[in-house]
């Protein structure tokens, strides 16, 4: 049975990790009041919705000077860490992101994975009761940038890249490939 969250408006939506750098498990999570929804992403999922999000916000201000992000004074990159408990919903495979023109928000769905569906690429119809589990969020422009900012934050707090390779550097040591292995 499929369960569709749905957080329109939401509240708060924010990526953050669990985990020391290397070993981060990433989680996006949305809440009002005392629901809170919380997913399991790829670095990599966090990195493109944050940068897409970006995108779209500067494609709109660019074909309407007039739109603007922030109504009022800009709020700070909300840095508070994930609400707890933190249990996992799903781990998220298709994620689409769409403006709601006639309501001026940004729609984020992220539909999960399962296992014997690793090659599904399309969101699957609300009436669909097999489908995987999805979580929709709609954000307004200073919310989605707000969560841009700050997935982007999160997403470059990990390990520091080897200024040679560009690999990430581990506490223990880095064997780099462009010092043919040679470790300092």
């Amino acid at each position: 049975m499929r369960t569709i969250f749905t957080f329109d408006p939401v509240e708060r939506f924010i990526a953050g990790t669990v985990g020391g750098p290397g070993e981060r498990t990433f989680f996006l999570q949305a809440r009002n009041g005392a629901r809170v929804t919380s997913v399991v992403a790829e670095k990599a999922q966090v990195l493109a919705i944050a940068e897409r999000i970006a995108l779209l916000l500067r494609e709109l201000k660019r074909l309407d000077p007039s739109f603007r992000i922030h109504s009022g004074p800009q709020e700070p990159v909300d840095e508070l860490p994930l609400e707890q408990p933190i249990l996992e919903e799903f781990r998220v495979g298709v994620i689409a992101l769409t403006w709601v023109s006639d309501r001026q928000l940004i729609s984020i769905e992220l539909q999960g994975v399962t296992p014997g569906d690793v090659d599904n690429d399309e969101l699957l119809d609300d009436d669909d009761e097999n489908a995987p589990d999805i979580l929709r969020v709609v954000l307004t422009p200073a919310q989605a940038d707000a969560f841009a900012k700050r997935s982007l934050a999160v997403v470059n707090a990990g390990r520091l890249p080897c200024p040679f390779c560009g690999l990430p550097l581990d506490p223990r040591g880095h064997l780099c490939p462009r010092a043919n292995g040679y470790r300092r």
